[in-house]
Order: C-alpha cells, then sequence, then structure tokens
C-alpha cells in the first residue's frame, strides 16, 4: 500500500475529520476517491505514553457507518464468527502480531529508553492495546488496519458489512479552510 506524507493541509483536515488535535501522525495511508484522508498512521507514543493504535480510520463516513454496526451489537456476532472459525481465529492472532512487529520497527532504538512497564504494553498489546486477542475492542481500528492492506479478518467482515465505502457529498470539502 503506499503512504502519502502529511502536509499541513491533510492535518488541518484530520483534525476536522477527528474534532480534535493530532500530534504523532506519521502518514496518511489511505485517501478517499476525493482525495482526502481515510486512513492514517500514527506513531506508537503520544506525549511520552504509549499509543499501540497504529491504523486509524479518519473518513467521517466510513466512522459513522462503522458507529452503526457497533450499535447494532456487530462487536459480539463479529467474536463469535471469529471464534467458531480456527482459521478466522488464527488470521485475527497474526493481525495483532503483525501490528505489534510494525509498532516495534517503527520504535526502533527509541524502545530501549522506554520504562519497563510502557515496553511490555507496547510488545504484548495488539490492536487498539487489546490484551485478549480473542476480544474486539473497536472495529475501527480493526477496519482501518484493514483498509491499509492488512489480513485482518474483523475488518473484512465489517467491509462485507458496509455496502457503500465512500459518501455521495464529498463531506470532507466542507472542512477545508
Amino acid at each position: 500500500m503506499d503512504s502519502f506524507t502529511v502536509s499541513k493541509e491533510d492535518l488541518e483536515i484530520i483534525e476536522k475529520q477527528l474534532g480534535r488535535c493530532v500530534s504523532n501522525v506519521l502518514t496518511i495511508e489511505k485517501r478517499c476517491i476525493y482525495g482526502y484522508p481515510q486512513v492514517i498512521k500514527s506513531f506508537p507514543l503520544k506525549d511520552g505514553k504509549p499509543f499501540p493504535t497504529l491504523y486509524w480510520l479518519t473518513c467521517p463516513y466510513l466512522v459513522e457507518e462503522v458507529s452503526k454496526l457497533e450499535a447494532q451489537q456487530k462487536i459480539a456476532e463479529i467474536e463469535k464468527i471469529i471464534q467458531n472459525d480456527p482459521e478466522l481465529k488464527q488470521q485475527m492472532i497474526r493481525a495483532h502480531g503483525v501490528e505489534i512487529e510494525k509498532r516495534m520497527k517503527l520504535l526502533g532504538e527509541k524502545i530501549n529508553s522506554l520504562p519497563e512497564n510502557m515496553i511490555k504494553k507496547l510488545k504484548e498489546t495488539g490492536i487498539g492495546g487489546i490484551e485478549d486477542f480473542s476480544k474486539i475492542k473497536c472495529l475501527h481500528l480493526h477496519y482501518a488496519s484493514y483498509l491499509d492492506g492488512e489480513n485482518n479478518p474483523v475488518g473484512g467482515i465489517v467491509d462485507r458489512y458496509i455496502a457503500k465505502k465512500c459518501c455521495d457529498d464529498s463531506r470532507c470539502e466542507k472542512l477545508k479552510s
């Protein structure tokens, strides 16, 4: 997957998409058909603390669609699907492992200067900082991972639930300064 550098304009859009300031954006991993940020990659530390979420869904339309799925109790449904399929279960464990590997690679030598409890958190927790790899914390994080091209079975299931993958109204256009 291609990643894109983050311009000042992109950062302003991302902050408006998320409704908050962001300080650890590394790259834009995916853009929508209108050219706006859809998935970003974050540095695994934020304000000196572990930030174990590498991929973040920023597209307001997709965030809304995934939030609807969560409101419909799809987390529990997808957990059951994954637990009842040994291959999907293994794919989910691998997806967490891949995220940990990428996180550690991004940290590089910096990991050695961190306190032991932080190192443990960054090395042993999966997507979104989850400790139990059989559970799902948030569909948004898994979907962002999937959209970045990871073999994330939770994100794949979410993708099948979402019929339309982008908004019709180029809503991020309204976020431009």
